[in-house]
């Protein structure tokens, strides 16, 4: 169980196998955290429930390894049934209430938003922490609203809660989302995407934790 004030959302990091090429998914979670990721969110869009339950445990076990917390996408299910960390939730999923209830209290729970008001009220219904975006056009999630850097800088200035800015970013642009006062990153492909997961990792880190 997490402390949730000490939790570094600096860089981190959202999985998407369809993005990885030949490299092992295991392997390049291991490497991203070796490179700095303080955080894994697990996504998989496009398999049956039994196999993202399997694919969860196996990614926990890496978590677990290094001590940071293992967030899964959209899926409470998959989330209770492995006792992950947390739970990120967008706007056409369940309520956040209704997630919170079924979470408890110690669960870190995310959601994604698009707009101050969003975030307000998702800070309102128990939200831990706001994944803000898209900040930039993303080929890893369609159908996304776009953000603003000015919009991102008064949600951080509007909410007491840490925030993320997600959608495009990497390493020409990072630091563009950092200077808005927002806790971290949230990254696909600017890790996964590329050969060496490791140094990605590292290289995206340092340039935002100058």
């Amino acid at each position: 169980m997490f402390n949730k004030s000490e939790i570094d959302y600096t860089l981190y990091l959202v999985t998407d196998r369809g993005i990885l090429g030949n490299k092992n998914l295991y392997v390049s979670i291991e490497q991203a955290i070796q490179g700095g990721v303080g955080l894994v969110q697990l996504r998989e869009k496009n398999t049956t429930s039994r196999e993202f339950y399997d694919i969860a445990l196996r990614v926990k076990k890496i978590t677990e390894k290094y001590n940071i917390p293992l967030i899964i996408n959209d899926r409470l299910d998959i989330a209770l049934a492995i006792d992950a960390d947390g739970l990120h939730i967008g706007p056409d999923d369940i309520p956040i209430t209704v997630a919170r209830k079924l979470l408890g209290s110690d669960k870190i729970l995310g959601a994604s938003t698009s707009n101050l008001n969003e975030a307000l009220e998702a800070q309102n219904q128990g939200a831990d922490y706001l994944g803000v975006g898209a900040m930039f056009p993303t080929k890893t999630k369609e159908d996304t609203e776009s953000v603003s850097i000015k919009n991102l800088e008064l949600i951080r200035s509007s909410i007491q809660i840490p925030v993320v800015g997600i959608g495009g970013i990497n390493e020409s642009n990072a630091k563009e989302v950092m200077s808005t006062g927002v806790e971290g990153i949230a990254v696909v492909s600017a890790i996964l995407g590329k050969d060496d997961v490791f140094i990605a990792a590292k290289n995206l880190y340092n340039l935002i934790s100058d």
